[in-house]
C-alpha cells in the first residue's frame, strides 16, 4: 500500500509528500529539547507611545515562570546596538523605550508550559505615555506628521545589494528615482494622455504554519530551529547582535509550512534567542495566526500612472508615482518600493519613462517581502490602465497589448537585462486556451486579460556540497528551504540527472548552517536557478574526480570515461563504484565529495535581473449583480519557465499563486481603526476557500530551454499571482462598464459601483 501511495504521489521526486500526509514530517514546532521552556509575548496595545515602566514582579512570582525579558535586559546581553534590520538598523530585539505599532513585542515570558506563560502575560503591567500616530502613508509624508524614527541608520550591502535613500527628519525610509527620455515633452506632444490612481491594501501572508522558533543560547554559542526562509541571514543577524562568531551560531531549518516571503529575512529569531539567554535554558516560541498577522504583511500602495499614446495608439511615455506603506519598521520595504515602480512599467515599449517611489514609515504592522515583491501592486495599476486606454481608443485589449509589447531581446529599461521571454506568444497561447476551455457549447462569461514582466531581486550567491557514496547513493547539502514548493525534490532531480543515478538514490539533507554552504536565502524564484546550478556544478566536480580515478586505476585517458548508474563506463565497459574504489584505494570503501558555487561571476550573472519572470493570464468571472459578489469561474495562466524540473510541483505553484491572487483581488485587506487592526483573526480575515477557487484552471508551462538554470530552467512560482487582480477588474469593466481603482473588489464595493453605473 505504501509503495502504491509513493507511485501515485510522485514521491520518487517529492520525498516530503509521504512524510507530510503520514504526519512523519518534522517542523520547527515539533522540536523538543531537554529542559525546554515555552515562551509567550506581551504586545503593545497602543500604536505609538513612550514606555514609562514595566512591572513584571507579579509574573515572576508565579509558579512555573522562569524568566521575563524586557528592553532593560538587552544592555549587557547584546554586543552593542540592540537594533537590526536588512536595510535599516531600526528594529529593536524587543521594545526598549518606545512602541511604534499595536502588536509590537514589549515583554516575553519563559515558563514551564504555554498555559503558565500565557497567564503570566496578564500579570505584567506596562505604563505608556501615548504619542501622536499615523497609519496612512500619504498622511505620514506630510510636514506635520508625527516622526516615527527620529534618526535612520541605513545599511549598505547588508542583505540586499545597495542601500536605501531615506529622508532624514521625515517618515520616508526610501526615495527612489529613475528616468530616461523626455517624459514631459512626450506628454505635450501626445494624442491622448491618461492619468489614473490605484490603491492596493495591506495583505497577510497567511501561511498554514505561523512563525515559530526554538532557541538554545549557551555562554559561547547559539543554536536555533527556525521556520525562517533565510538561515544564513538569521545566523548573521544573531551573530552580530549577540557578539558570537558566525561559526558558533547554528541554524536548523526543518520543513516549513508555507512562507510566501513572510518568513524571509529575519523575524522573531533574535527575540527568542534573547529570551533563551535570559532564561539560560532552551525556549520555544510558537505564535498563533493572529500574532503572525502582527509580525509581517505585504506593503500597501498608492500608485499614480500618467501614460501617453500617439495618434496610432502607440505608447510614447509613462510616469509612475508609487507611495508604499512600510509600517513601523523598514524590513525589506526599501527593495519593495523600488520593485513596485519597475514592475509598474509592464512589458511594454516606452521611449520616455519616469519612475519615482517612496517607502514610508507608519504606525502599522511592519511591511515585508511577499510573493513577487512590489509586483502585484505595480501590475494591478498598469494592467488596469492598459484596459482603460484600450477601451478609450476603441481597441481590443489583447490586440492593444500585443501592438505595444516588447519583443524578446528588447530592453524594458536600458540598464536592465533585455526581456528574455516571448511574452507575446504566451499571451496568444493563454487566450487560445481560454477559447478552447469555454468552447462553442459552453458560452463564456465576462473575460479579462493581463500580463506581467518582473525582475526577480536575486542575489546570485549560493553553494552546494554533494557526496556520492560507494553504493551509488547521493547526499546533497544546500540551504534551500522546503516551504512546500518542492525545492528538495528539484535538487534531487537535478543531482540524479547530473550523476546519472536514479532519483530514489538521492537524498537532500535538512538545511543546517553547520553543514551546508552559504546561501543568500529561499525566495525571489531563485532556488532552482542558483542552487540548482550549484548542485549541478558539484556533481560535475564529482564526475571529474570519478573519471580521473578511473583513468589512473583502470588505464586510458580521463575523457574515455563517463559516469553511469552505479559506477563509470569506459573501454572495459561499466565498472561499479565499489570496484573502482577497491582498485584505487585497496578497499571497496570511500566516497566522492563535490563542491559547487554560484557567484556574480558565474555565467553572466553580473547583469540584472538573472532572468525575467513573466506571466499571461486570462480569467473568466461571474457576477451577482444583486449582491456584487464576484466569482472566478475559469482561469488560464501561461509562463515560459525555460525547463520544467517537476511538472506536478510546477503546476501546483502556478495554481496556488492564482488562488492567492484571487484572495488579493476579492477578499483580503487589513482594516485599521484608531491605530488597531480590527480584523486580525482567522474569523475576520477572509482568504479563498476551496469552493471559491475557479471551477476550471489551466496552467501552460512553456519550455523554451533558454533560462540560466539547469537544463535551461528559469525561476517560477511568483509570476502567476500578478495578472489575477487586474484581469478580474478588466473583466468586470468590459462586461458591466464599471471601473474600480481600489482593491479588494468586495461585494459591497462592486455593488456600489454597479448601482452608481445604473444611476449614471
Amino acid at each position: 500500500m505504501k509503495e502504491e501511495i509513493r507511485q501515485q504521489a510522485g514521491v520518487e521526486v517529492r520525498a516530503d509528500y509521504l512524510e507530510k500526509v503520514t504526519g512523519a514530517a518534522v517542523f520547527a514546532s515539533d522540536v523538543k529539547l531537554p529542559g525546554m521552556l515555552h515562551g509567550r509575548i506581551l504586545r503593545s496595545t497602543v500604536p505609538h507611545a513612550r514606555i514609562l515602566g514595566i512591572d513584571a514582579s507579579a509574573a515572576l512570582a508565579m509558579p512555573g515562570v522562569v524568566a521575563v525579558l524586557t528592553g532593560a535586559d538587552l544592555e549587557g546581553m547584546l554586543a552593542g546596538n540592540p537594533n537590526w534590520g536588512p536595510f535599516m538598523k531600526d528594529r529593536p530585539v524587543i521594545a526598549i523605550d518606545r512602541v511604534r505599532y499595536v502588536g509590537e513585542p514589549v515583554a516575553a515570558v519563559a515558563a514551564v508550559d504555554e498555559f503558565t506563560a500565557e497567564e503570566a502575560l496578564d500579570a505584567i503591567s506596562v505604563e505608556y505615555d501615548s504619542l501622536p500616530f499615523v497609519t496612512d502613508a500619504e498622511q505620514a509624508m506630510l510636514p506635520d506628521a508625527p516622526v516615527i524614527h527620529e534618526r535612520m541608520a541605513p545599511q549598505k550591502d547588508y542583505y540586499f545589494r545597495g542601500e536605501p535613500k531615506p529622508v532624514q527628519g521625515s517618515n520616508v525610509f526610501q526615495h527612489h528615482e529613475y528616468a530616461h527620455g523626455d517624459v514631459e515633452e512626450a506628454f505635450r506632444q501626445a494624442a491622448r494622455v491618461f492619468e489614473d490612481t490605484f490603491t492596493f491594501p495591506m495583505v497577510f501572508h497567511y501561511a498554514m504554519e505561523p512563525h515559530v522558533v526554538v532557541a538554545d543560547c549557551r555562554p559561547d554559542s547559539l543554536e536555533l530551529w527556525s521556520c525562517g526562509q533565510t538561515p544564513s541571514a538569521i545566523s548573521r543577524v544573531c551573530a552580530d547582535l549577540f557578539g558570537i562568531p558566525l561559526a558558533r551560531v547554528r541554524v536548523h531549518t526543518p520543513y516549513v509550512g508555507g512562507g510566501f516571503g513572510g518568513k524571509a529575512a529575519v523575524k522573531i529569531d533574535p527575540l527568542v534567542a534573547a529570551l533563551s539567554c535570559k532564561a539560560q535554558r532552551p525556549v520555544r516560541v510558537c505564535l498563533g495566526i493572529n500574532e503572525s498577522m502582527l509580525t509581517a504583511r505585504r506593503l500597501s500602495a498608492s500608485i499614480r500612472l500618467k501614460t501617453a499614446v500617439d495618434a496610432e495608439g502607440r505608447l510614447t511615455a509613462k510616469s509612475v508615482r508609487v507611495v508604499m506603506n512600510g509600517g513601523a519598521y523598514a524590513d525589506t520595504g526599501p527593495a519593495v518600493a523600488i520593485k513596485a515602480a519597475i514592475r509598474a512599467i509592464g512589458p511594454y515599449r516606452f521611449p520616455n519613462l519616469k519612475l519615482e517611489s517612496w517607502g514610508v514609515y507608519t504606525n502599522t504592522v511592519p511591511g515585508s517581502s511577499f510573493r513577487s515583491i512590489g509586483g502585484p501592486q505595480g501590475v494591478w495599476a498598469t494592467e488596469s490602465q492598459m484596459d482603460i486606454i484600450a477601451d478609450a481608443l476603441g481597441r481590443d485589449p489583447v490586440e492593444f497589448r500585443l501592438a505595444n509589447m516588447l519583443e524578446k531581446g528588447e530592453p524594458v529599461r536600458p540598464d536592465l537585462r533585455p526581456l528574455d521571454v516571448d511574452l507575446k506568444s504566451a499571451l496568444r497561447q493563454a487566450s487560445a486556451a481560454m477559447d478552447q476551455l469555454a468552447g462553442p457549447d459552453r458560452p463564456g462569461r465576462a473575460r479579462g486579460t493581463a500580463v506581467a514582466a518582473t525582475d526577480p531581486g536575486i542575489i546570485p550567491m549560493g553553494g552546494a556540497i554533494v557526496r556520492l557514496k560507494a553504493d551509488g547513493s547521493v547526499l546533497v547539502y544546500v540551504h534551500s528551504v522546503e516551504l512546500g514548493q518542492g525545492t528538495r525534490g528539484a535538487m534531487r532531480a537535478i543531482a540524479a540527472q547530473a550523476l546519472s543515478q536514479p532519483v530514489a538514490c538521492v537524498s537532500v539533507a535538512e538545511p543546517d548552517t553547520d553543514a551546508a554552504p552559504y546561501d543568500w536565502g529561499t525566495g525571489a524564484s531563485r532556488s532552482t536557478v542558483v542552487l540548482g546550478l550549484a548542485v549541478e556544478y558539484a556533481c560535475q566536480d564529482i564526475a571529474r574526480q570519478l573519471c580521473d580515478m578511473a583513468a589512473e586505476a583502470l588505464g586510458g585517458r580521463t575523457e574515455d570515461y563517463r559516469v553511469s548508474e552505479g559506477g563509470v563506463t569506459g573501454p572495459e565497459g561499466q565498472v561499479a563504484l565499489r570496484e573502482l574504489l577497491r582498485r584505487y584505494n585497496g578497499i571497496d570503501s570511500g566516497e566522492f565529495i563535490g563542491v559547487g558555487r554560484v557567484s556574480p561571476g558565474s555565467k553572466d550573472f553580473r547583469t540584472v535581473p538573472l532572468f525575467w519572470e513573466t506571466a499571461a493570464g486570462v480569467y473568466e468571472i461571474d457576477v451577482d449583480a444583486d449582491t456584487g459578489q464576484v466569482r472566478v469561474t475559469r482561469a488560464v495562466s501561461a509562463a515560459d519557465v525555460g525547463k520544467v524540473i517537476n511538472r506536478k510541483a510546477a503546476e501546483g505553484q502556478d495554481e496556488g499563486a492564482t488562488v492567492q491572487g484571487i484572495g488579493h483581488a476579492l477578499f483580503e485587506e487589513y482594516l485599521y481603526e484608531d491605530g488597531q487592526v480590527i480584523n486580525g483573526s482567522m474569523f475576520d480575515y477572509h482568504v479563498p476557500a476551496i469552493d471559491e477557487a475557479p471551477e476550471e484552471m489551466v496552467t501552460l508551462l512553456i519550455e523554451s530551454g533558454d533560462g540560466p538554470g539547469p537544463g535551461g530552467a528559469r525561476g517560477m512560482g511568483e509570476g502567476a499571482i500578478l495578472p489575477v487582480a487586474p484581469a478580474i477588474a478588466n473583466a468586470l469593466s468590459r462586461a458591466y462598464g464599471v471601473r474600480i481603482h481600489d482593491l479588494p473588489l468586495t461585494p459591497e464595493r462592486v455593488w456600489r459601483a454597479l448601482r452608481d453605473s445604473k444611476k449614471g
